[in-house]
């Protein structure tokens, strides 16, 4: 895979938090039900446009997928489950409040080498296309969506991908790329797509986890089948796509 081109935007601040109204506290996935859940699925966070960030909780330390909404109560239930150990960020749209998470915690901050221009002053690992971590978790780049798009994958559950905006839930709550009018490269998103499609299958992909478009997952908090929905993705249809909002 070739590189992709250099951002061209200036460093900016990560957005400030607003403070929500209510917190709500995090949901267990894949199962929204389970009383000791390992991985979990924070409220949407008005920060990053809505987004939804997650975290692995383990004994060898806590892994937060993106950010969530950086209050008084994230803080203290994460700081009761052993603090933050690690924080990937899956595409620059996924930063807020980094600077403060960082401090609270004191987290390994992990983002693709062409997104970390964005966290000056901070100090943050970087990759080009492929980063292992402890549990064997896998860290792979996806550009298109963003240049420094990116996904974790846990075996756990049967196998879960965490795809940020690089794969999101349509209306029928099926994954797909979605190409919006700041796509940094949607044929290279599709080439990335593909990628997946090829390197996992229905043994060691069994949930998706987005990181946008949680609501039309109708009260779930994964999309389950995730292979066979993947495999469904139907990329020489979307090569034409027109840009969305």
């Amino acid at each position: 895979m070739t590189a992709a081109e250099p951002p061209i935007e200036p460093p900016i601040e990560p957005p400030a938090q607003p403070t929500p109204e209510t917190s709500k506290p995090p949901r267990s996935v894949p199962h929204p039900n389970l009383d000791t859940p390992d991985i979990v699925a924070f409220p949407p966070n008005r920060a990053i446009l809505g987004g939804t960030a997650y975290g692995l909780l383990s004994d060898s330390g806590n892994l937060l997928i993106d950010c969530p909404a950086w209050t008084a109560e994230t803080e203290t239930w994460l700081r009761d489950r052993g603090g933050v150990r690690t924080l990937f960020l899956t595409h620059r749209g996924g930063i807020a409040n980094v600077k403060a998470i960082q401090a609270a915690t004191g987290c390994e901050i992990i983002i693709q080498e062409q997104e970390a221009y964005l966290l000056p002053n901070l100090t943050v690992t970087t990759f080009h296309t492929h980063h292992t971590l402890p549990g064997n978790l896998e860290i792979l780049w996806t550009s298109g969506h963003s240049p420094g798009s990116a996904c974790l994958y846990t075996p756990s559950h049967g196998g879960l991908l965490f795809t940020g905006r690089h794969l999101i839930p349509d209306r029928n709550g099926n994954p797909a790329p979605l190409r919006i009018s700041k796509t940094f490269h949607w044929k290279r998103q599709l080439k990335n797509v593909q990628l997946i499609q090829s390197k996992f299958n229905n043994d060691t992909l069994k949930y998706i986890c987005p990181g946008s478009n949680t609501g039309y997952l109708r009260g779930a908090t994964a999309i389950d089948d995730a292979y066979v929905k993947l495999s469904a993705i139907d990329l020489d249809a979307l090569q034409y796509a027109a840009p969305g909002l």
